[in-house]
Formats: structure tokens, sequence, C-alpha cells
């Protein structure tokens, strides 16, 4: 094995409830190994990293690193940079017009002394860190790249269990809790929770999977109104599931009737198609950041849902609420500190045989914690409705399943 000289940290992408207890995690491992081992951090990801911004690894941080568990967010911030779309980091003033941002990433890690590079967050960071690690090895840099797979959406191949999904489910469904009480505010409240996830139900149907778990843990006095029926979820719609909005409309105006509300949870991916075709028949302009994704908080599907039912089920008043940013900003929990702890240090021992790739529980390996190779790395992995715990969902809530449609990759 190869001791590495130096080590750099760098989280990038949207927040999940996992950064900074990964980046407390790497920094105890290698101290535990061998605190002579640099650490330096960038400061707001590759937007850090292409301007030779960042934090050093006192032995100070070293003690109190532990403290980091305690925390969402990253407290080294994030940003969103895709080296590859040159035009967008020279308008963003973090390259000079003419240059290449991957080599001037690969010359500033060279110029800060890094040996290896470990990057935390999800398919879009990841694909950038593959991207880095070919030119690395292409242009033979003797740099490596590990890491870590942070999304809330879970939706990351050929990764079993995303960073901070988990947390994420956890969070949103507590966040529900609270908010369902506005359903005894007005006569006929359909409320809409709408849920991250771009391409992935996952969150949506393990966010309502976890507040069901509250409802089933709670007592009840019906005699006073205080009836589970009108706290349950009534409806669940995700990218990967068809809905049939006739249907649908005609199964929740009965609920509607007899229970006096409606809370439907729908991924924020879910009909965004139609949304889009509705839009652009308008003449409207559908923005896309700099990765191209369509910016979502712009379509916004949750108002969207509440406008396609809130006349056909006979709703009075409409409220949409979004848990993402309570959920992804939350502290990580303890299922996803004991994973993030297990994949840093294995992260940490790759760097020492300097192997890079993505850590994770590899799918197509029988779900081997290992560092799966770059180009295996990609985001859109759909949720599989057919699972038996999100069949039994859909049962409980009386809702049919309907058929698969092809989303993502």
């Amino acid at each position: 094995m190869s001791k590495p000289n130096k080590v750099a940290i760098l989280t990038a992408g949207g927040l999940a409830p996992c950064l900074n207890s990964a980046i407390g995690s790497l920094i105890e491992r290698y101290t535990e190994i061998d605190p002579s081992i640099e650490i330096i951090c960038y400061h707001s990801g590759y937007k850090g990293l292409l301007l030779g911004d960042y934090y050093t690894v006192t032995p100070e941080v070293r003690r109190n690193a532990a403290l980091l568990q305690n925390f969402g967010g990253s407290v080294i911030g994030n940003s969103r940079v895709k080296l590859t779309n040159v035009k967008d980091c020279v308008k963003r003033g973090l390259v000079k017009e003419g240059e290449d941002p991957q080599k001037v990433a690969a010359d500033q890690l060279v110029k800060d002394g890094v040996d290896i590079l470990h990057t935390i967050g999800g398919d879009d960071t990841n694909t950038a860190a593959a991207e880095l690690a070919k030119f690395l090895a292409n242009n033979n840099y003797g740099l490596s790249v590990i890491g870590l797979p942070k999304t809330v959406d879970n939706d990351v191949f050929p990764i079993k269990q995303s960073l901070g999904a988990w947390t994420a489910a956890e969070q949103g469904a507590r966040y529900f809790r609270n908010v369902v009480a506005e359903n005894n505010a007005n006569p006929r409240m359909l409320i809409v929770h709408e849920v991250m996830g771009r391409n992935c139900g996952w969150l949506t149907a393990a966010t309502a999977q976890a507040y069901c778990k509250l409802l089933d843990a709670a007592e009840w006095l019906p005699e006073l109104g205080l009836s589970r029926e009108s706290y349950e979820v009534h409806a669940v719609f995700v990218p990967e599931m068809a809905i049939d909005l006739h249907a649908e409309a005609e199964r929740l105006r009965a609920v509607m009737d007899t229970v006096d509300c409606v809370n439907i949870f729908i991924s924020e991916g879910a009909g965004v198609e139609a949304i889009v075709e509705e839009l652009q028949a308008k003449g409207q302009e559908v923005p896309r950041d700099a990765f191209g994704h369509i910016k979502l908080d712009a379509v916004n599907p949750g108002k969207w849902f509440g406008e396609q039912f809130a006349d056909s089920i006979g709703a009075e008043k409409t409220l949409v609420q979004k848990s993402g940013y309570f959920a992804r900003a939350a502290a990580a929990n303890v299922d996803d500190m004991r994973l993030i702890k297990s994949c840093a240090d294995l992260a940490v021992e790759c760097a020492f045989r300097r192997e890079s790739g993505v850590i994770g529980h590899d799918e197509d390996q029988n779900n081997i914690l290992r560092a799966i190779e770059f180009p295996r790395i990609k985001g859109g992995k759909p949720f599989d409705i057919d699972t038996p715990w999100f069949e039994e969902l859909l049962k409980d809530i009386g809702q049919p399943k309907g058929h698969k449609v092809e989303v993502g990759h």
C-alpha cells in the first residue's frame, strides 16, 4: 500500500443528509490511520477546485471532526459546476476564455500537492469526477479520484443505496406529520406533498412509507374527529407509474366526500413531460441548469397536480407543500451514519491502493461494497414499482398501481 501525502475533499450538487457526516468520517479515518497525511477541503465544490480556494484541515479540526455528524448541509459548501461545460465555466469566471476547465482543475490539484481527490455528490458530481479521473489518467497526472454517492433520490446505477436517502425519507415524513394537520383548517382540503425525485420515485415512496409508520404508532380519537382516515396518504404518484388522471379524480372525489380531505404525495418529476409540453405550447421557455436538467422549481409539478385535481374532486382549498429543502438539509440518521462510515472507511483504504471509483454496494456484483468503476456510474435509475413494500403501500391506501412507464436512462 502506498501512503498518500495529501488528500482533498469536495462536495458538490444539491444537499443531502450525508455531506457533513461523510466529510467528518473521512477526516476521522485518515487521522486514525496516519495523522501526518495532509487534508484540504475545496470550498464550494468544483468551483473551489478551479479557483484554488480551500480550507486546511488543522489539528483542531481533526480533534473535533465528530461534531460534523450533528449538522446537516455541507460546511465546506457546494456548487453546480460541470467541468466539460466550458461556456458555463467561462461565463461564471471560473476559467479564462480558451482554457480547458478539466486541465485547470488537474493543474490545480498538482499545484496544491494533492494525491487523492474525494468527491461527495450525486450522479452529476460523480460523472464530472469520472471525466476528471479519465483526463488525469490519459494525461499521466498520477492522481486518483474516489467518489462517495450522495443523492436523496437514491437513483444511481448500480449502487443499491445512496448516502443520505434514508434520512431524507424519514425527515420528509416528519415534515408532513405537521403539514397534514392543515386538513382541519378548511373544509374539503386538498394537500399536495411534493417530494424530491427528478426521474426516480424512490424517495416519494419511501417517504410515504415512513409517514405511514408514524401513523401506525399514533393513537386516535375518532369520536372527536381525530381519525386516521383524514391523516392518511390517499395517493402516491411517481414518475415510473402511469397516472390515469380521470380515474384517480373519481377515486379521490369519493375520498373527499367521505373524509373531507385528500392528501397526495408526488415526486417532483412526476408528470413533468406533460407540464413542459403545456408550457411550450403557451410559448413559454423552460429554464435548464448547467447540466441541461429542467429547473423543477420553475415547472412546479405540485402546483400543476393541485390544479388538475382541485375542481374534479371538489376541493375548497388546495395547499401545496414541498419537503425537499427541509429533508435534504438534515443531519444523517443512525442508519445513514452507519452506511457513511463503512463507505468512508473503504474510500480511505482505496486511497492507499490508488484505486479510483465510486464507493457503494454494487447491485451487479451481489451488492458487495466496493469501488465501482466510474464508467458504470449513471444517474436516473428508476424506482421499481413492483417492489413488495410499495405494492403493499398502494394496496393499503386503496390505490391501483397502474403500469410501468420508462423513465431515466
